[in-house]
């Protein structure tokens, strides 16, 4: 850079830095105290105005009937019971005397203006109840009063002392009291407890449960009692509780006098002068035997063992009285108050009675107590006596006698064996559910229980199925007296029908059932078991039956034995015929093929007419010697047995049954449209397994 005034360029050079000297002389700054106090208070101001823009107004607001002093744990300032502070939770106290501190956290928010209640808790305040009865017990709210009670009265001590004052701490407020003591009347009321610490004293008055009872008697010094509580001797006043109560008065030698009393607490009452009566004489009277009948003067007073009570000092007529024995008649005094004791033996009115017994061997046994084996003649009185006889094997027989004095009487004892007891329990007739009846058979108690099935070639009309051979019936039966009709038939299936010949009708409902094959008819007998709970005879498959079961004794068709047995067996007598032994019959006695009948069978017995061309109503015809009907006619029978030519000769069969399963089943009897003398005949034998229009059944069950 040029310089036009051409003048010297001056340089400007940085100099080196020199401290000041610690000494230097320049003088040094004070601040002043103003500047410090108001730097200080423009601080203080800052921080207030800071703390007036963010607190809040907050009006806690306490229920209490003391001076409140409020405690917050933080900056707060206040203003009567409103503070300023700022948002955020602080710890508070408030307490008042009388009251329960509370202690909770101030919760401030954003809100200008808040408010915070609370309600302090008073404390307890102690309550005195004066008036109380020794034993009272006090109830507050429902609730017993305990703890904090204590007497007034320093010689008594715990709960079951008595006490005229108790005193509790009892929650303020409003209250409801119940005061209970013995023999006082229960009270309650409501009380107001003011708490906080106050003391009060309420005077409970209990009213008397009791009304005062006065009472003399005649003579003085009976004992009073109500109840069981004794109170004291006449002449005397004695408290006695409110109801209806028993007073009793009793003294040595009188009888008590009793009465009942209606007492109305705080009522009293005066009853006078009461006069006892002298106490009855206590007669304890007991007989052999014992069960007598007594009476005094006349009137009958009950049964030995008796005590009975007897007006004192004057004679009574006593009288004891047992049927069999004779009568006891006395006379009785007894003093007042006094006790006696009668044994009395009574004489018996004796009759002979005369016991047969059979077997002799059976215990004899007279109103329980054994008196020996085997006949015998004993004395008894006159009243009604049970006789037993027992023995092991036999059924016990029981047998009722009076006796009488001078008449001998005789007892007969014949002992069965228990199956000949069990046997003669049976019923003579059995009716089933379908209304047949059925009568009962016993070969065994007949003349002839074994006889011979079949006939002798000599027999005119015999054929060559009616081999001769023995059996023997045992079993006790019963049979159907006559032919099962249509109408018992379709009980059992519904839709059965008969059918009709040359237009003459086998379906009506009297008319035996046909058209009725074997199957049909066991399965008839199967289900009738099973109506009435039997165990079923026949055993079946599929509907089919299969077999037998000898042991049951449910319904079956009559072996052929039994038909053989009922329709032949007459006594010691095997007849030929249902009517007898004569052919052909001269009377009306069965319905065969007869003169009537020669369009519709084309045979016919000659001369003989019974009134119907085919099946008649059952029992139409007079029974035979069992009392069954139409074993002879009418319509022909299965029976049991499998169809089977039996060997000439065989030995004896017990109660055979047959075959359990075969292809034809045996048929038994004449029909309505047989007339020939080999088919009238009662050996005369069929067989078949399918229904035909002249053959039909009966039934059968073993009795046990």
């Amino acid at each position: 850079m040029s310089d036009r005034n051409d003048d010297p360029v001056e340089r400007i050079e940085a100099a080196a830095f020199q401290p000041l000297a610690a000494d230097s002389a320049a003088p040094k700054r004070r601040l002043r105290p103003v500047a410090i106090v108001a730097a200080a208070g423009a601080v203080l101001f800052l921080l207030a105005l800071a703390f007036l823009l963010t607190a809040r107004s907050v009006e806690i607001d306490v229920v209490a009937e003391a001076p409140v002093a409020i405690a917050i744990d933080g900056f707060a300032l206040p203003f009567g019971q409103r503070f300023l502070i700022r948002p955020g939770r602080y710890p508070i106290t408030i307490g008042a005397e009388g009251y329960e501190p509370h202690r909770s956290t101030l919760t401030v928010g954003s809100a200008d203006t808040q408010r915070y209640e609370v309600t302090l808790k008073p404390l307890p305040g102690q309550v005195t109840f004066t008036g109380l009865p020794a034993g009272a017990t006090l109830t507050l709210d429902g609730e017993a009063l305990r703890g904090a009670e204590h007497s007034d009265n320093p010689d008594r001590r715990g709960d079951a002392a008595p006490a005229r004052a108790l005193a509790f701490e009892i929650a303020a407020g409003e209250h409801t009291l119940r005061a209970e003591a013995p023999r006082y009347l229960p009270l309650e009321s409501t009380i107001d407890v003011t708490g906080r610490g106050v003391t009060q004293t309420i005077a409970l008055e209990l009213a008397p449960a009791w009304a005062e009872l006065t009472v003399a008697s005649e003579p003085e010094g009976a004992t009073i009692a109500v109840g069981d509580e004794v109170l004291g001797k006449t002449p005397a006043t004695v408290a006695v509780l409110q109801g209806d109560r028993e007073l009793r008065l009793r003294a040595p030698g009188f009888a008590e006098y009793r009465a009942t009393l209606a007492v109305i607490a705080r009522e009293p009452q005066d009853l006078g002068t009461v006069t006892l009566v002298p106490a009855a004489g206590v007669l304890e009277l007991t007989s052999r035997p014992g069960g007598a009948n007594v009476t005094v003067g006349g009137e009958f007073r009950g049964q030995t063992p008796l005590t009975v009570e007897l007006t004192p000092d004057r004679a009574h007529e006593l009288v004891l009285s047992r049927p069999g024995y004779r009568r006891y008649r006395d006379s009785v005094t007894l003093a007042a108050g006094a006790t006696a004791q009668r044994d009395l033996r009574l004489e018996p009115r004796l009759g002979e009675v005369v016991l047969e017994v059979d077997p002799p061997t059976a215990a004899l046994r007279i109103d329980g107590e054994l008196v020996g084996t085997g006949p015998r003649t004993v004395a008894l009185p006159e009243v009604e006596h049970e006789i037993v006889a027992s023995l092991e094997g036999y059924e016990t027989l029981r047998r009722r006698v009076t006796p009488r004095e001078g008449l001998k009487q005789l007892v007969t004892l014949n002992l069965k064996t228990e199956a000949e007891a069990r046997k003669a329990r049976l019923p003579a007739e059995l009716t089933t559910a379908l209304g047949q009846t059925l009568r009962l058979f016993d070969p065994k108690l007949a003349p002839r229980n074994e006889f011979t099935l079949g006939a002798s070639r000599r027999d005119p009309g015999r054929r060559a199925n009616e081999v001769l051979h023995p059996v023997r019936l045992e079993r006790p039966f019963y049979l159907q007296t006559t032919e099962v009709t249509n109408a018992q038939f379709r009980l059992f299936q519904a839709s059965h029908n008969s059918g009709q010949v040359q237009g003459n009708s086998l379906n009506r409902e009297q008319q035996p059932a046909v058209q009725v094959s074997w199957q049909q008819a066991a399965a008839f007998c199967n289900w009738l078991s099973r109506k009435e709970d039997l165990p079923p005879f026949y055993t079946e498959e599929q509907g089919i039956i299969t077999g037998f079961r000898p042991g049951a004794i449910g319904y079956r068709l009559p072996t052929e034995a039994e038909w053989a047995w009922v329709s032949r067996v007459n006594g010691e007598a095997l007849q030929r015929f249902a009517w007898g032994d004569e052919f052909p019959p001269t009377s009306p006695v069965e319905n065969v093929a007869d003169n009537t009948s020669a369009y519709v069978t084309g045979r016919v017995l000659g001369g003989y007419e019974d009134g119907f061309v085919v099946s008649a109503p059952v029992a139409s015809f007079p029974p035979n010697h069992h009392g069954l009907y139409d074993l002879g006619g009418n319509a022909a029978e299965w029976v049991n047995d499998v169809y089977v030519i039996p060997p000439a000769n065989s030995i004896v069969k017990t109660d055979p049954l047959g075959s359990p399963n075969g292809d034809n089943y045996t048929i038994r009897g004449a029909s309505w449209a047989l007339s020939k003398l080999t088919e009238l005949r009662l050996t005369y034998r069929d067989y078949g397994q399918r229904g035909r229009d002249d053959v039909g059944f009966r039934i059968a069950r073993y009795a046990e």
